[in-house]
């Protein structure tokens, strides 16, 4: 099933939680043959604990999960300021269940069973508003950072190396550019959570050593003997 309306500029990262297998394996083969990267999920709490340290793009969410529902899981990925899109789906459908899943923070509610081409329109829609779906800002010069063979695109929330695109996760994206924005600069785990992750954030701050090998891999020639960004002991990361 290969769209002919819509192209997708990068492989994004999905996330489908569903507790019902049927529904979850068919949805995550619509997804693939879409050519979307796709991991899937039957459980809240296994999906909480996933997200803490894996970025996703969108997150396909049943309402009714076990360990921890739906809506428990959006809200609390929106009070951790986690920016992936998410798409609620459930069997209710009544005013009040749509505008409740909106309100904690879903970005849409589609309501089960629903046909897979709707579905997948919904994702696209979802995904043209993603920070990194390319779109920039129309008769805007777009400011850009350049160091050695990578440059940004902080107005277009794009990084290329060698004039190919990185293809970054939103974290990945604000890493660098705060890196490239600040040369030089000795940053600490705790000031990158801070400046990344928000200051309410309470995970483990191995996430930014996790991140910052994710990022080494897309941006160095040698990730195990990085050239850009290197490893201050008993401080932090410093870029160039």
């Amino acid at each position: 099933m290969t769209s002919d309306f819509f192209d997708i500029s990068h492989a994004a990262r999905l996330l489908v939680l569903d507790q019902d297998e049927e529904i979850r394996d068919q949805v995550c083969g619509v997804l693939r043959e879409e050519g979307f990267d796709v991991k899937s999920l039957d459980n809240g709490l296994l999906g909480w604990d996933l997200l803490q340290c894996e970025e996703f793009e969108l997150i396909v969410l049943d309402r009714k999960l076990p360990g921890l529902s739906g809506f428990d899981l959006c809200r609390k990925l929106r009070m951790q300021n986690n920016q992936a899109l998410v798409l609620m789906t459930s069997s209710l459908n009544t005013e009040a269940d749509r505008v409740l899943g909106l309100e904690v923070g879903a970005d849409d509610y589609l309501v089960k069973p629903f046909g897979y081409r709707e579905f997948l329109a919904r994702c696209r829609a979802l995904l043209r508003r993603h920070p990194l779906s390319g779109a920039a800002l129309k008769g805007t010069a777009p400011e850009q950072f350049q160091c050695c063979d990578l440059k940004l695109f902080p107005d277009e929330c794009r990084a290329c190396r060698d004039g190919c695109d990185l293809k970054l996760s939103p974290k990945e994206y604000k890493l660098l550019e705060l890196f490239m924005q600040n040369p030089k600069r000795v940053w600490s785990r705790d000031e990158l959570l801070d400046q990344i992750w928000g200051v309410d954030y309470i995970g483990d701050k191995k996430t930014v050593d996790v991140h910052i090998r994710w990022l080494r891999e897309k941006i160095e020639i040698n990730p195990s003997s990085p050239a850009k960004i290197f490893t201050v002991r008993g401080f932090g990361y410093r870029f160039c």
